[in-house]
């Protein structure tokens, strides 16, 4: 059993101070072991950068191997990097236990880049051990730390106002740190509440709020929305325990993703209650799984899960991957910490395959999903869609969605008249790429290309190519429309017709906006 934690501030404010004077940073730390050791601890490798900091005795080293890889070190290597906390301050704080003349570390603390954010930001995240600390499986109880996960929803996050946040599921709290730090220029701090069902957990978020001097974070016990009960937020963010998991014997249920539920009950119910706690106009973000079952797609479950909702909610949703049902079980067996031909890996992937052939599931999807209930009474976005390129390597496309959200509700008031009146500009990061077979003059295909956001790629024909070529402010869509029907040859009122839809489109997309 782990050491009880214990959020003392003095002992924080000690250890935060050590930590930036030792240099305690994610690209300090990578440039001590070099890319390749790097890539192997990603792996959950070790071996790498425990040889690159052999030969080192300076305090980054130590911060290094004790806090970032989970590994015992010297206690007097350890009174040096720490000179203000010392180890007796790291045991106090629950992070670690005096084991003869070494620290044995309890509780990694990892430096974490934060994409997207301002000033070069970067946070000092405590978590528990993870599995190449722990030499095996993960203890059902586990705090998780930044994971691929959470970095991604982190980047999805919504920059625009929002004076009350809620995170569903926080975790070691890492979502609840960037909507304060997406939301910090705003007139008004946020009011951020934290929720979930283990304490050690909602004890980790208020350390990692303390050790990166965020005020302001309201930590509550309970599942999903039930220490919310009445409460209104405008924004809700959630990585919640979505992972698809059998409900029987022998298979270990991990409170940082197995909320208890069957199947892709967990996701469903968040759909089915977070409108209740958004106030008109907020939105809800999260990640999730879906099933498809015995043929029905899974993106047109989710669809039902929103029109099911006690209250009406708008919806766009972006499935990113599909795993069939073996590489699903192998992937979250391996995440748990039992390794392919180590005893009870075989038993656990049957238990996922008998589960899944229990519902007939042809697959699993993972995506995002970004919900909101309108200020009027009838929704109007209701967005369905497979994304799986990959996507540009920012990290951040909370600023993409927000300005996607203000396109629609912008053209929501916009008749075709009224956008056949209008001006659009191109946007800046739009490519365009035509393809011709050996020897032909006309191009074959012709194609746009968005370097950021969603990094969409659209077939287009030679008359929107036109259209978004010339799209530079000065002439109006329906000018614009007009002069390519006459240079085309073709019938101008059908050219517009076709043409306005898919103006309409990439405006939203963002690869046109209007001027």
């Amino acid at each position: 059993m782990e050491p009880t934690l214990n959020p003392d501030p003095a002992l924080i404010s000690a250890l935060r101070r050590d930590l930036a004077a030792a240099g305690y940073r994610a690209d300090a730390v990578r440039s001590l072991w070099g890319p390749v050791a790097d890539t192997a601890v990603g792996h959950g490798l070790h071996g790498p950068a425990l040889a690159a900091l052999a030969p080192r005795s300076d305090a980054l080293a130590a911060l290094a191997r004790l806090l970032y890889l989970g590994v015992a070190t010297d206690r007097a290597a350890v009174a040096r990097a720490l000179p203000m906390l010392g180890a007796q301050g790291l045991v106090d704080l629950g992070f670690a236990r005096i084991d003869g003349d070494a620290v044995a570390p309890t509780v990694l603390v990892r430096p974490q880049d934060v994409a997207g954010a301002p000033d070069d930001a970067e946070w000092w995240i405590a978590s528990d051990l993870d599995e190449a600390a722990l030499g095996g499986p993960l203890p059902t109880g586990h705090v998780l730390g930044v994971g691929g996960a959470s970095l991604t929803l982190a980047g999805l996050q919504l920059t625009t106002p929002a004076g009350r946040v809620l995170d569903v599921g926080t975790g070691c709290g890492i979502q609840a740190l960037r909507a304060h730090l997406a939301l910090r220029t705003q007139p008004a701090p946020p009011m951020i509440v934290t929720t979930d069902v283990s304490p050690r957990a909602l004890e980790f978020t208020r350390i990692n709020a303390l050790l990166n001097e965020v005020e302001g974070i309201d930590t509550r016990r309970g599942s999903l929305f039930e220490p919310v009960a009445g409460e209104q937020f405008d924004r809700v963010v959630s990585n919640p325990p979505f992972v698809i998991t059998p409900r029987v014997a022998g298979v270990p249920e991990y409170e940082y993703r197995d909320a208890g539920y069957a199947g892709d009950d967990l996701v469903a119910a968040f759909v089915s209650g977070v409108g209740a706690v958004l106030a008109p106009g907020g939105t809800a973000q999260l990640l999730g799984n879906w099933e498809y079952r015995a043929g029905q797609d899974g993106l047109q479950r989710v669809r039902e899960w929103v029109a099911a909702s006690p209250v009406p909610l708008e919806a766009w949703v972006i499935e990113r991957e599909r795993l069939d049902p073996l590489a699903y079980a192998e992937l979250w067996v391996r995440d748990g910490g039992t390794a392919p031909g180590t005893a009870g890996y075989g038993a656990l992937v049957d238990a996922w395959l008998a589960d899944f052939a229990a519902r007939e599931v042809d697959a699993v999807g993972f995506g995002y999903l970004l919900l909101r209930r309108p200020a009027s009474a009838i929704p109007a976005l209701a967005r369905y869609e497979r994304i799986t390129h990959p996507l540009p390597e920012d990290g951040a496309l909370g600023a993409h969605l927000g300005a996607a959200l203000a396109a629609f509700d912008a053209l929501e008031q916009v008749d075709d008249a009224a956008l056949a009146a209008a001006r659009t500009i191109v946007a800046d990061d739009v490519t365009e790429a035509r393809h011709h077979l050996p020897g032909a003059e006309a191009p074959s295909v012709i194609e746009l290309r968005q370097g950021g956001g969603l990094g969409r790629t659209l077939e287009v024909d030679p008359a929107l190519a036109a259209l978004v070529g010339a799209s530079d402010g000065e002439l109006t869509v329906g000018q614009l429309s007009d002069a390519i029907a006459e240079l085309l040859e073709v019938d101008a009122a059908a050219l517009r017709a076709d043409l306005l839809p898919r103006v309409r489109e990439l405006v939203f997309i963002g690869m046109l906006r209007l001027a």
